[in-house]
């Protein structure tokens, strides 16, 4: 296993690579290990050339579920999905989700894919990866099917907290509300956030999901999956403040009451598991992310 990480594997498959993570995951590859041959593989349904600036590796601009490569590689990195969890169409995402995921499970003998921490369900306590899933709409069940299918077939599963950092910008409406939050406050308006803003979130630094992401294809047990998150609940209210300190604002939020029924009030990885299975320890804590982010945007 040393021996691998030193090397790294010689070919890898990035499934959503030019989306936000996994152009950034695709990027930090080639980073990690310039002799790895990486092939990247998105619809652009949701992903943007303009994440993969620099990368020297293929793209192939299919769905998952018709790529079908000549030869296997030594280790398939999983990202691509719907991740816009307001999609309710539950055919579309079962199917593109699940099916895409089923699509790469024979393509290298080492898999790691994103789970979701959207599993966990609507609870108020630390979500520990021993709980029940609890989906609490069709995306995070969509996800539930994948854990299934990974103990299977001896997958390894990353499983993502609330990600932001930069690349997410073609996102849109999907983006993390720090970066929605930002372009607000950027472009002179005040923050909006639902009612009284102490929803909590662990929000995780986009480098520090890809170092886990990478700590799991190095270290994972198949068949088992880990949380990737902060480690530590922030509301939103706190994001509000650290965006303020960042961009050298004022501004005061203005509440609105939340649309949705689904909407999880708290999320908080314990990565008891990841730092003692993967030796996962993330860098960024809100504030220094929010600052690191915001200085490599405009």
């Amino acid at each position: 296993m040393a021996a691998r990480k030193k090397r790294g594997p010689s070919s890898a498959l990035v499934t959503g690579g030019a989306g936000f993570i996994g152009s950034t995951l695709a990027l930090e590859i080639q980073r990690r290990w310039p002799a790895t041959r990486v092939t990247v593989v998105d619809d652009f349904r949701s992903g943007s050339f303009k994440n993969l600036e620099g990368f020297k590796g293929d793209v192939v601009a299919k769905s998952v579920a018709d790529y079908a490569p000549k030869a296997k590689f030594d280790v398939v990195f999983h990202l691509a999905s719907i991740t816009d969890t307001t999609v309710h169409d539950q055919r579309l995402q079962v199917h593109d989700n699940v099916e895409g995921f089923r699509a790469v499970l024979g393509l290298a003998p080492r898999v790691v894919y994103a789970s979701s921490a959207a599993t966990y369900g609507m609870v108020n306590e630390r979500n520990v990866e021993t709980a029940p899933p609890r989906p609490a709409n069709v995306y995070a069940f969509s996800k539930v099917i994948l854990d299934n299918l990974a103990r299977e077939h001896g997958a390894v599963g990353a499983r993502y907290f609330n990600v932001y950092g930069p690349r997410e910008s073609h996102k849109g409406a999907a983006a993390s509300m720090i970066w929605q939050l930002a372009c607000r406050m950027r472009a002179g308006q005040r923050p909006r956030i639902f009612t009284m803003g102490e929803q909590k979130r662990d929000f995780v630094h986009v480098d520090d999901a890809v170092a886990g992401t990478l700590a799991a294809f190095e270290r994972g047990k198949p068949g088992d999956v880990y949380n990737i998150g902060s480690g530590k609940a922030r509301s939103f209210n706190d994001i509000v403040i650290a965006l303020n300190r960042a961009l050298g604002t004022t501004f005061e939020p203005e509440y609105f009451d939340c649309p949705y029924d689904f909407y999880q009030s708290l999320t908080e990885a314990d990565l008891g598991k990841s730092r003692k299975g993967l030796g996962y320890e993330p860098k960024f804590d809100l504030d220094r992310g929010i600052a690191d982010y915001m200085s490599r945007t405009r």
